[in-house]
């Protein structure tokens, strides 16, 4: 049985380390763009607070959740960019505190959905630990963003186990956005946490290996890196394919980023 409890430890954990990256910036460092096109770190922060703002709203206010959904609807290519504009102009500190805010507020909210429930969402609705799980990995993606920004490394945690974990159950959605078939193969991923701990899916015997390093997995999944400045060991075609198109994230592939960007 998943512990949604200790799934929204987690996400807090998360958050407070993004948080610290940005909680002593002046307003020029919340202006400084970011390695996303045309998002500053102010945008980058505004998504997780507004995206945060929705799933709480999903847990807790399903009739004004799908409200947001029509809209979504009516602008499925522009409304999520559109909301963090918007909310990026917001005052850091006012920005600041409302991120705070909702995701504590999230966190407790997904703690208590009864057993068995599931959230309304864009997509298929989901079970509140994905939907925890999820605002992880997406936390922990444009936290990475804003620390390339400030030229911070960040030690890897434990919580990678959670990024890594989307990035393999979503394989199959990898090579269908690129338009390629879902693989009928599967693919062995042996991946060496941060405290040297193995975290290993699916079938030790399959003729498709990923061997990495974690972190490096995790960048590639969130396309944080360039898949030739990580250490990946693909072996069978649809590993090879996999490297090249894997996303953890929802929606049309992105253009990642440049060979040697960030070293």
């Amino acid at each position: 049985m998943t512990d949604i409890a200790a799934l929204a430890a987690d996400l807090v954990a998360e958050s407070e380390s993004a948080d610290g990256l940005v909680a002593d910036l002046d307003a020029d460092g919340w202006a400084t763009p970011t390695p996303a096109p045309g998002w500053t770190i102010a945008h980058q922060v505004a998504h997780l607070a507004w995206t945060d703002r929705q799933a709480l709203l999903a847990a807790t206010d399903e009739e004004a959740f799908a409200d947001t959904v029509k809209q979504a609807a009516a602008n499925p290519t522009g409304f999520v960019d559109e909301a963090a504009e918007q909310w990026s102009r917001r005052a850091p500190a006012e920005l600041l505190a409302q991120w705070r805010q909702g995701r504590t507020e999230l966190a407790q909210a997904l703690a208590a959905v009864p057993s068995g429930q599931k959230l309304p969402w864009f997509g298929p609705p989901m079970a509140p630990a994905s939907m925890a799980t999820a605002r992880i990995m997406e936390t922990w993606a444009h936290g990475q963003d804003i620390a390339d920004t400030l030229g911070v490394r960040r030690e890897p945690t434990a919580r990678l186990r959670h990024v890594a974990h989307i990035g393999v159950r979503a394989t199959g959605f990898a090579f269908q956005v690129n338009g390629l078939p879902k693989p009928t193969e599967p693919i062995r991923f042996e991946l060496t946490g941060p405290g040297g701990e193995s975290w290993t899916w699916n079938d030790e015997d399959a003729a498709n290996r990923i061997t990495t390093p974690a972190l490096d997995f995790c960048y590639l999944v969130t396309q944080r890196r360039h898949v030739d400045d990580l250490h990946i060991e693909a072996t069978g075609p649809v590993a090879e394919q996999f490297v090249k198109v894997a996303q953890a994230f929802a929606g049309l592939p992105g253009a990642g980023r440049k060979p040697g960007e960030f070293l």
